[in-house]
């Protein structure tokens, strides 16, 4: 798509619901890029249940990409493993080349997440986070790559939109619930009888208002020279 074909559709899905939202970016995944193939990402984190819900009900056994990084809690790996039963989820699983063990034995561990540890963080993020997922994109080579981005999570975030072009990875991104606000997420888990997850941590993150590196340009900038 081009930037304004991007941007009319922006305006044209804006009123739309996310479960139309879905169906339309599956049926422009045929259409937008060689591989046809639309596909869905996850970390597993409160609320994420809605998106993988909307994708597999669209397209029931889309494929699903999640790195998991060694660092997730007990509580994250049994939502992950509820959903997967409960969904039916085609889950495509990257991991690090460097085990969490490794990295905590030569690096001394996650770094603190606080905003004085940025450099840190980056570095941590690159090798456990962005390399697998970069992997996972080159192997899966999405047409049209569905997120659960919303405009209420951070900053960096409020500046997308629906449909943007994605830089990091080449490809389309789609965030059919961009602009639905925790209330409605909750509704929507209910109505379905969806389960959710709130021990959910990320280390590659100083906070909830800072960017991993996955929708950040440095993201794409650290992975290139990685």
């Amino acid at each position: 798509m081009t930037p304004d074909q991007i941007a009319q559709a922006n305006v044209a899905l804006r009123d739309q619901t996310p479960q139309e939202i879905v169906r339309w970016a599956i049926a422009l995944s045929s259409v937008e890029g060689a591989s046809g193939r639309a596909i869905v990402s996850t970390n597993f984190r409160p609320y994420e249940a809605v998106i993988l819900h909307l994708a597999t009900q669209a397209q029931p056994g889309i494929p699903v990409l999640w790195v998991d990084h060694g660092y997730n809690r007990p509580a994250t790996y049994k939502h992950a493993e509820e959903l997967k039963s409960l969904l039916h989820l085609d889950i495509k699983a990257y991991v690090p080349k460097m085990t969490a063990a490794h990295y905590d034995t030569i690096y001394g561990g996650a770094p603190e997440p606080t905003p004085e540890n940025e450099e840190r963080i980056k570095a941590f993020s690159t090798v456990m986070k962005l390399e697998p997922f970069q992997r996972g994109m080159k192997e899966l080579a999405p047409a049209v790559w569905i997120t659960a981005l919303r405009k209420v999570q951070n900053p960096n975030r409020a500046g997308l939109d629906i449909v943007s072009r994605d830089s990091n990875f080449g490809t389309l991104k789609i965030s059919p619930v961009f602009y639905w606000n925790d209330k409605e997420m909750h509704a929507y888990l209910t109505e379905h009888q969806l389960p959710n997850e709130w021990d959910y941590f990320d280390p590659a993150k100083a906070d909830e208002k800072r960017e991993c590196g996955l929708h950040a340009a440095w993201g794409g900038q650290a992975v290139a020279t990685a």
